[in-house]
């Protein structure tokens, strides 16, 4: 996946896809079928692709009706399948979609997006990310006999997004568009893709991998969802990618430091860190001396909290995953700009996992770090955790992770405890992981 992220980055204008052997419907923003992305009113998450997800799962758009529409939803569970055998299989045209995010021929959207160096907010495009990739799994699951799709479908992992070099104006309207291309027996991996327009043509910004898993009616258990059927060797591809994707993910689980200990490669590089802050004077394991050039790791800290109010609420009554990896960016770039004294730019995002879902009314604690740098790079940790209003308990909800680029080169980051020091190495392997370096341009814009 993160070859075919290269890829997409390097395609000329006017070649919107990288290679796909679908049909994928209009490529003119103007022609119909183009869902699109509008401000319907002063509530942030009011978009037609939002009201489409409440259209399809019977949300009510008023709070005090929540709970109505959630029982209603129980009746549903007669449309689920006992097995995947009995669901029809799709085609990954089935499920693609285009939206439409009219930047510069609506400029009273724009302000929503805008950052004040002119550019747009990144946070706002991983909202819209996630709420497109919810709404391709619903038109892979579409079931024409029934109003309302019995599944619930939610966000379990942000595998990759990968940034292409490319400006993002806010005066030009932006694209996106996706399907699914991968599905296990309740999960599925959506592919999607940014594209901006210059002159008269859609131009590359970003290529993402997003994991979906299907829930019964309430959302209390797992549900089969439709096989996918690739049609070409190139969807073949797609699908086989997606095989090798999940095994990457387990893998990596697997190894995880929190399970295995670090490589001999790992625990001689903190050695060596260890080594290079000792007091040559006292010769002392005690005495840490920071060397040149160099920030400890417990310095590179910013926290805030989040009251999650019902305005932020998907269409399932929980806190929308867009808002908490927005607010998580946010920190995120605040971290990075502020370690590194300069404006940074966000290059990955990855492995982002959902692992407990925010009720609305929590109290949301985040807290980010920077736990690895090289060069003009800044690899950035953000944890999140979630507390109710009546008891003190906090839980794990998510972790994110975002690799920046600063416009000059960096201090280098020291840890000083064991634990900081495993932050590092998980730092340095998501860092590793990414799809390559990225080359700093001054047209190369994507900010909170």
């Amino acid at each position: 996946m993160r070859r075919a992220a290269l890829r997409l980055c390097a395609l000329g204008k006017g070649q919107l896809t990288p290679g796909r052997g679908l049909t994928q419907g209009p490529q003119n923003p103007k022609k119909q079928g183009i869902f699109h992305i509008h401000e319907a009113c002063s509530s942030i998450h009011v978009n037609h692709v939002r009201d489409k997800l409440r259209e399809i799962v019977g949300a009510s758009t008023n709070w005090r009706d929540h709970v109505k529409a959630m029982e209603e939803r129980k009746l549903l569970h007669s449309f689920l399948a006992k097995s995947q055998d009995g669901l029809p299989p799709r085609r990954m045209k089935d499920s693609y979609i285009e939206v439409l995010l009219p930047l510069g021929s609506e400029p009273e959207l724009r302000e929503k997006y805008l950052t004040v160096q002119n550019t747009v907010r990144f946070g706002r495009i991983l909202e819209d990310l996630d709420s497109l990739g919810v709404l391709i799994c619903y038109m892979h699951n579409k079931i024409h006999s029934a109003k309302m799709s019995p599944l619930s479908i939610v966000t379990a992992l942000v595998d990759k997004i990968d940034m292409c070099k490319k400006s993002l104006s806010p005066e030009q309207d932006i694209k996106f568009s996706g399907h699914v291309s991968w599905v296990g027996k309740t999960s599925m991996e959506v592919k999607m893709q940014m594209f901006q327009l210059h002159g008269d043509e859609f131009c590359p910004v970003l290529d993402a991998t997003f994991v979906m898993v299907a829930r019964d009616s309430e959302n209390k258990g797992p549900a089969f969802v439709n096989p996918l059927i690739p049609e070409s060797p190139e969807e073949e591809e797609l699908f086989r990618q997606g095989e090798l994707n999940k095994g990457r993910r387990i893998a990596f689980s697997s190894t995880s430091l929190l399970k295995m200990a670090p490589s001999a490669e790992e625990r001689t590089t903190i050695h060596e860190m260890f080594l290079s802050t000792l007091d040559p004077k006292t010769i002392s394991f005690r005495s840490r001396v920071l060397p040149s050039n160099a920030v400890w790791m417990e310095n590179s800290k910013l926290k805030s909290l989040e009251i999650c109010h019902p305005q932020e609420r998907n269409i399932f009554n929980r806190i929308f995953g867009g808002f908490l990896m927005r607010k998580a960016y946010e920190l995120a770039w605040a971290t990075a700009c502020s370690f590194g004294g300069s404006r940074p730019f966000v290059v990955a995002v990855d492995d982002i996992m959902f692992q407990k879902p925010v009720e609305v009314g929590s109290l949301l604690f985040l807290s980010s770090q920077v736990c690895f740098t090289q060069n003009n790079y800044i690899q950035v940790r953000v944890h999140s955790e979630v507390a109710s209003l009546q008891e003190k308990q906090h839980t794990t909800t998510n972790v994110f992770h975002f690799t920046f680029m600063s416009e000059k080169e960096v201090p280098l980051i020291f840890p000083k405890t064991y634990g900081e020091s495993m932050l590092y190495l998980d730092g340095q392997r998501h860092f590793n992981s990414m799809s390559g370096p990225a080359t700093l341009r001054k047209d190369y814009l994507v900010e909170p």
